[in-house]
């Protein structure tokens, strides 16, 4: 099987989910060359588990970065376009977001607002100049070897569904799942004549700080399943909305 793609980029990646992928990535039988494991403070207590599993494959390489902060952005560009070279990054997942439980009755303002800068804007701006150098030297087709932005979403977040909302009303986590889905449309209609690959990936409910213990999946069976997705997609899934399984969600 080959490489998934030469270059991936995963924000979010000192616990949970964007951990696992970088774990497994590193871990597959044909890695990328190249994985950039992001998150605000690699070096710190919170990034031991990635200083780890960086020490484990030379393909990891830390990149301190804060998604809502430009001038971090910036910097992580700069060290991500070092290694590089003139070959562009193929695969960015946007796993990095933030949750809230806040009720109607509870919901603040700059709560909200916080939890959008996250969850919406970051994916926004985000390595696009390298994304458009590694589709101008790929093969023909869409997909995630050539020129990818996979965002990290949430069922939660999906209008049509509209689920539990009684259990869990969660606006500002819902609302900015459901902007940041439209973001991901706008992405792959605006993109794919630039032969740049945009989808957004459900990832089932996990075992994690975010998802908790009652969660019915493990972090381990979640990324399994997203890689496999993300091996299998093409120019007819860019705009799409799967899950972890490879199933359509209704926006």
């Amino acid at each position: 099987m080959a490489a998934l793609a030469r270059s991936v980029l995963v924000t979010g990646s000192s616990r949970g989910i964007g951990l696992e992928l970088v774990r497994q990535l590193a871990a597959s039988p044909r890695p990328p060359q190249h994985i950039f494991a992001t998150c605000r403070d690699p070096e710190g207590p919170r990034g031991k588990a990635l200083q780890e599993l960086a020490t484990q494959h030379s393909s990891i390489k830390l990149v301190q970065l804060d998604t809502v902060n430009l001038p971090s952005i910036q910097r992580a560009m700069q060290a991500v376009g070092y290694h590089l070279k003139d070959q562009g990054l193929n695969l960015l997942i946007n796993n990095a977001g933030i949750s809230s439980h806040a009720t109607l009755c509870s919901l603040d303002s700059q709560e909200m607002l916080n939890v959008f800068a996250t969850n919406v804007v970051g994916p926004l701006q985000e390595f696009l100049p390298l994304l458009e150098q590694a589709a101008k030297a790929g093969k023909e087709g869409l997909s995630c070897s050539r020129a990818a932005v996979i965002n990290i979403s949430s069922k939660l977040g999906s209008i049509g569904l509209c689920l539990h909302v009684p259990e869990a009303p969660m606006y500002p986590y819902r609302a900015s799942k459901a902007a940041q889905n439209m973001v991901t449309r706008c992405l792959a209609a605006e993109l794919q004549d630039k032969a740049i690959l945009c989808m957004a990936i459900h990832p089932g409910w996990v075992k994690t700080d975010m998802g908790k213990e009652e969660a019915p999946l493990t972090v381990e069976q979640s990324v399994r399943g997203i890689l496999t997705v993300l091996a299998s997609v093409s120019q007819d899934t860019s705009g799409a909305f799967l899950d972890w399984e490879g199933n359509s969600l209704p926006w």
